[in-house]
């Protein structure tokens, strides 16, 4: 029965997630003139720097998206992964993953936006950079729940290590544990190498990294098992 429920079902934590995230989006596509926009400037992580950050928007710039397939890729990944992880961890744990995973992702990105900004700062004083681009950087907004998405991939590598996925292109299959590492180390390359712009890698591997250290403290404690 329980492989049954876990198969078909969607838990309420995952199901609720994936309702939240629809209805900002909804919000932010149909409100009237600007506020669509507003709800980005108010609960988007900004950089401390910008003036138009608040503590608040760690949470809520998770519930927010540039755009529908942005939305449906991170929703999508929630439902394969995160209900397995729900029915295993049980609602409370899962939601608490899901939320520090997500909270460390935006702490990373904000402490790799301040090295980045650090560095503009040197360089414009130097003349080798723009006041512009300085800028730019500092009003630069991230959105996203891909940051918690990533940590609810790397706790299903990492609990299912074996489990057979079949990627799309190419349509091969590939166990759970080298998928996880691929794309992570995917991520980590295009955030240092920068190849990749307008994206938040180090979020997404900032996901990750505090997905697994959460991970390995409660299996230690003997909270979870794998």
């Amino acid at each position: 029965m329980m492989r049954f429920q876990t198969a078909y079902s969607t838990p309420p934590v995952v199901k609720n997630l994936i309702i939240l995230n629809g209805l900002f989006f909804l919000a932010e596509i149909v409100l009237p003139g600007r506020m669509g926009d507003w709800l980005i400037e108010r609960l988007g992580l900004f950089f401390w720097e910008s003036g138009n950050f608040q503590i608040y928007q760690l949470v809520t710039s998770m519930f927010l998206h540039a755009n529908f397939m942005h939305l449906f890729m991170n929703m999508f990944a929630l439902w394969m992964f995160g209900r397995t992880l729900e029915y295993e961890m049980g609602s409370k744990r899962f939601l608490l993953y899901y939320m520090v995973t997500g909270i460390g992702a935006g702490l990373l990105q904000l402490g790799v936006t301040w090295i980045e900004v650090s560095s503009l700062h040197s360089a414009v004083a130097a003349g080798t950079a723009s006041p512009y681009e300085l800028a730019a950087r500092i009003g630069s907004v991230t959105i996203g729940a891909s940051g918690a998405v990533f940590g609810v991939l790397l706790a299903f590598g990492m609990m299912h290590p074996n489990a057979m996925l079949m990627l799309l292109i190419p349509p091969i299959p590939i166990k759970a544990k080298y998928f996880v590492i691929g794309y992570g180390l995917i991520e980590l390359f295009l955030g240092v190498s920068g190849a990749q712009s307008g994206v938040a890698h180090f979020a997404h591997v900032g996901g990750m990294l505090w997905g697994f250290f959460l991970l390995r403290y409660w299996k230690k404690k003997g909270d979870i098992y794998y």
